[in-house]
């Protein structure tokens, strides 16, 4: 046996004890560190090992992944996980990094490939490695971008202790990075991992490895009525499996229907896996899981979050008892869904990650708690603390979250209310090679940005602090970091470049906004105007509503201006509490994408400003384009947008004139003439009339997509602005969906129709010549 050989069995032996798992950094230049990683894999006896990284001849006969692939992984297991970074023509992918540090067995390792000068962070310029060319941006190159980031993941590397280190010159493996300045000999410190079997129960639950895990699993299988529970966990502590086993019980006890609901179907198999493990006469596809009980068919369904309120429509479905609902990775749906989720399925769990790429559990809950309170008081937070997959203390863990940045935390509440005593919110313009340089400010803006948004990637650090021509406007309190901004300049394109763009005969990296207006919505000058769009913008929460995040969109105008930009814009997953916020601020609806976008699951909506007053006409010309397109978009490509979101862009627009006609067709079909087909025109513009003459839509309060019994035994005359009557409206009126009027069949829905036309005749007769009022009023 050669030495590598002995001196890996004896490590994998400690690693299985102490139920832990290794790393292994080999630093050197591309040749060395592939001949390393070719050693390292013949002196092991691998069970289930995987390559990462660009095919490579030089690279072990092993099964090899393209990083690009790594999501495919999620759910399974590997004792060895090489990760090349040191190729040129690879590179470090954090995502793919995050994802599969998550598969590697207790008693596996990790083994990390980069080159020789990471061991020294702090020498020489740091520039972009291949896997940068998905941070760049026409007309930069990968090779031309600084890498801060890469400089700080070097630097957290060689802080790492509990890792094995193999340089260039030594002939083993040696102790973590940070002792080798010393001299240290010491040939090895153990990493930690979980066994190749399974951990000893903690549980006297039989199918559940943690007295957390049972405890969970107990929790969901006797949901209540109106109780929904919010499960939290950091990754490897067996949450989804516990959705799973509750799966399984409540089938086991007589349900036969549930339904599974998650952002992605990946973040969900997990679930499934344990599902069909626990009742292995099952079978499971796409679709979900099926099998037969007691002679009777009993399903587990996947739906996308866009189809579950539309599946409530079926046939086979009673209205008044769905079926129970879990959610996994909440965080990374939109809280707007989630409340409609909470008002329409009676038993329903959400469950989330609190650190990770999947998204955040602290802003989950940010975002929801209050409407949780609001609409059921009864519900309880459990937190999984206790690691299934591997002890307490992994070295793979801890670094995975050093690397990433994965415990990114906003500042306090307490931090922010006492900075608020002595000092008063000033802007400042972040420069991020400090930034890198300073963890604790970098938290602090990071954690917010995640905070903040619905899902965040490892590569979102990376982008922030090495993303071409990024600028972080930010709001300090103190030495509080209170709200920040991640500002893209985007466009400028020569007249030949730009028309080729405008023909879709080119497609330049980057420039997201004004190449998507240019040749999608047919605007050639969209190309060639300066944009400066704002990626994220996010404000603490103790200071919300307080005038900070104003304070900072000023403080970007005045930046822009001063910098020739007369455009800025935004793009973000439809939703209308975004929607009323950026209206507020003065931006106009420019364009809806026709797909859902990945991190939201909804369309992306694009919102621009002018700067000069050449630029105000121009996008104000371009948002009457968006109203005149809108109401065919609602009844063809966005036919399933949701309703509340469609009465938000509707609402832009000035009403008609009042027309003694369209009162007089209105008036014959309430009292009984014609029907809903026939008079649909006039009923819709009567509605558009009256829903601009309303407030603003928006804000935290969203429109609830009650239940169509209620809206049936309502009085929708008397309650035209109920959210409600405002949803079934839209949908029924704009996106052809009559159903939603009533479940009474045609006679339902035309009584419903009339009483419709009545209650805007009476909106009519009582508001007479009103003035649209502005957002905010």
């Amino acid at each position: 046996m050669s030495p590598l050989a002995e001196w890996l069995r004896e490590q994998c032996e400690a690693l299985r004890a102490r139920r832990v798992r290794g790393v292994l950094w080999i630093a050197a230049d591309p040749d060395t560190a592939l001949a390393r990683a070719s050693e390292w894999i013949a002196a092991g006896d691998w069970r289930a090992p995987l390559w990462l990284g660009p095919v490579n001849e030089s690279a072990p006969d092993i099964p090899r992944l393209a990083a690009a692939k790594a999501r495919s992984r999620l759910g399974q297991e590997h004792d060895l996980v090489v990760i090349d970074a040191v190729s040129p023509q690879g590179g470090f992918d954090p995502d793919a990094f995050g994802a599969l540090s998550g598969t590697v067995l207790a008693g596996g390792w990790l083994v990390l490939l980069t080159p020789a000068h990471w061991l020294t962070p702090e020498a020489g310029p740091w520039r972009g490695d291949a896997d940068y060319r998905r941070l760049t941006q026409w007309p930069h190159a990968a090779q031309t971008l600084e890498a801060r980031y890469l400089r700080r993941v070097a630097r957290e590397l060689m802080a790492a202790e509990s890792m094995a280190v193999w340089t260039p010159e030594a002939p083993l493996p040696r102790a973590g990075a940070s002792r080798l300045s010393a001299g240290n000999p010491v040939q090895a410190q153990t990493p930690i991992s979980i066994p190749t079997s399974s951990p000893t129960p903690t549980s006297r639950d039989a199918d559940c490895l943690t007295a957390d895990q049972a405890e969970a699993v107990a929790r969901l299988t006797r949901l209540r009525r109106r109780r929904p529970l919010v499960l939290v966990a950091d990754r490897g502590r067996g949450k989804s499996a516990a959705l799973g086993i509750a799966a399984a019980r409540r089938l086991q006890q007589g349900e036969r229907q549930l339904w599974v609901s998650a952002s992605t179907r990946e973040a969900v198999a997990p679930l499934f896996a344990r599902l069909a493990a626990l009742l292995p006469e099952g079978r499971l596809d796409e679709t979900g899981f099926t099998l037969t009980l007691a002679g009777q068919p009993a399903q587990v369904t996947w739906l996308p979050p866009e189809r579950v309120l539309p599946a409530l429509d079926d046939t086979d479905i009673d209205p008044h008892a769905p079926p129970t609902l879990l959610v996994d990775e909440a965080a990374a749906i939109p809280a707007a869904r989630l409340i409609r989720w909470l008002e329409r399925f009676p038993r329903l769990a959400f469950a989330t990650t609190v650190h990770g790429y999947e998204g955040t559990g602290r802003g989950f809950e940010v975002r929801l708690r209050e409407r949780l309170d609001q609409l059921t008081p009864g519900w309880r937070r459990l937190r999984l603390s206790e690691p299934v997959r591997w002890a307490a203390g992994d070295p793979l863990e801890a670094l995975t979250r050093d690397l990433l940045c994965l415990d990114a935390e906003a500042a306090s509440a307490e931090t922010v209310a006492a900075s608020a005593e002595h000092h008063a919110p000033r802007v400042v313009w972040l420069d991020r090679e400090a930034l890198a340089a300073n963890a604790t400010l970098l938290t602090q803006a990071f954690g917010l940005l995640v905070q903040a948004h619905y899902r965040t990637a490892p590569s979102d650090l990376r982008h922030l602090l090495d993303g071409p021509e990024v600028a972080l406007p930010a709001v300090m309190l103190g030495e509080a970091l209170v709200a920040i901004a991640v500002v893209q300049p985007e466009g400028g394109f020569d007249a030949a470049l730009a028309a080729e763009i405008h023909h879709g005969r080119r497609r330049p990296r980057g420039h997201l906004m004004a190449q998507s207006l240019a040749f999608h919505g047919g605007y050639l000058d969209a190309a060639r105007a300066r944009w400066w769009r704002l990626m994220r913008i996010a404000v603490h929460p103790a200071l919300r509503r307080r005038g900070v995040g104003s304070q900072l969109l000023a403080a970007v105008e005045e930046a822009a201006t001063a910098a020739g930009i007369e455009r800025l814009g935004v793009s973000f997953g439809a939703e209308p509490g975004l929607i009323a916020f950026w209206r507020r601020a003065g931006f106009v609806t420019l364009r809806l994408g026709l797909t859902r976008e990945a991190a939201s699951g909804e369309p992306a909506l694009m919102l621009g400003r002018g700067l000069t007053p050449a630029a105000r006409d121009t996008l104000a010309a371009m948002a009457a384009d968006f109203r005149l397109l809108l109401p065919d978009l609602l009844s063809q490509a966005a036919r399933d947008l949701d309703p509340e979101v469609a009465a938000s862009l509707l609402w832009e627009g000035e009403p008609g004139p009042a027309s003694n006609a369209l009162r007089a067709r209105l008036a014959w079909f309430a009292e009984g003439g014609g029907e809903l087909a026939l008079v649909r025109p006039w009923l819709r513009q009567a509605w558009l009339d009256w829903w601009r003459h309303q407030p603003a839509p928006g804000g935290e309060s969203a429109l609830a997509d009650t239940p169509k019994e209620s809206v049936q035994d309502s009085d929708v005359a008397a309650a035209l602005g109920t959210p409600a009557a405002i949803a079934t409206a839209v949908a029924a009126l704009f996106q052809g969906h009559d159903e939603r009027l009533s479940d009474d069949g045609r006679r339902g829905r035309q009584a419903r129709a009339r009483a419709l036309a009545r209650g805007l005749l009476a909106a009519a007769g009582e508001g007479g010549d009103m003035v649209k009022p502005a957002p905010g009023e």
